[in-house]
């Protein structure tokens, strides 16, 4: 360590920054990337700042904070470990993600998971609250299905290469009705990952699915039955 940076120690009268306990003993074990763990803890000090209700930081908001990104640059860029920390703490589940627009262009709000932020995020998506120029993300026409990476993008966020990779592999393997199908299970129960996503499709593959296709076009798909036939091999452990 350089001597001449070293802290030189807090002040009596230097303010703090409230962090749930649970975080202590439920979720900081559990961390092993340096970049989530900056960023969880970057959004509790932004997030305790904030004003009024809702409280959230934006992506940009992130993304133009110096001292955020020169902490986390690492052997990538900063705003690829920005993503992956974001991505991380959202899969985790400390943190809330929701995708708005603003003037033609995606901005995504980040929440604190907690009863006040997911009660939130419904009365934003419902309308109930408004949020100056940006506006809820339309879902597509029902005469079109959107594909797997617009759904991501609609529920999830930014997409990363790696995650790419996931979606296609998935878009061969499964119905379209089945991934629209677990997408919208993941929003309902605010599981917006796609691990849980994936975990989903891999139940549904193994074991059937329950409540069968939620569209008209999805008579096109193939039938659970006629799947496991064909690629549950693919799905035995």
């Amino acid at each position: 360590m350089n001597a001449n940076k070293r802290f030189t120690g807090f002040s009596t009268r230097t303010g703090f920054t409230p962090i749930p306990n649970p975080f202590f003993s439920a979720v900081l074990p559990e961390i092993r990337d340096l970049s989530e763990l900056k960023v969880t803890l970057y959004i509790f000090w932004a997030l305790y700042r904030k004003k009024g209700y809702p409280k959230f930081v934006t992506y940009s908001e992130l993304r133009g904070d110096q001292g955020l990104m020169s902490s986390i640059k690492g052997d990538g860029s900063a705003e690829e470990e920005l993503h992956s920390g974001l991505e991380a703490a959202v899969s985790r589940g400390t943190i809330l993600r929701l995708a708005l627009m603003r003037d033609g262009e995606t901005e995504e709000l980040y929440f604190l998971n907690v009863d006040q932020s997911r009660k939130a995020i419904v009365q934003i998506e419902s309308g109930e609250i408004q949020l100056g120029g940006m506006v809820r993300i339309e879902p597509a026409s029902t005469e079109e299905r959107p594909n797997i990476f617009a759904l991501y993008e609609q529920h999830i966020g930014l997409l990363t290469a790696l995650i790419a990779e996931d979606l296609k592999e998935a878009e061969k393997l499964y119905p379209a009705s089945w991934i629209e199908d677990a997408f919208r299970e993941s929003v309902v129960l605010n599981k917006r990952s796609w691990r849980y996503i994936s975990r989903i499709l891999e139940r549904w593959a193994s074991q059937g699915k329950d409540y069968g296709t939620t569209r008209e076009s999805s008579k096109e798909d193939i039938s659970p039955k006629e799947y496991l036939k064909k690629y549950g091999h693919l799905t035995r452990r």
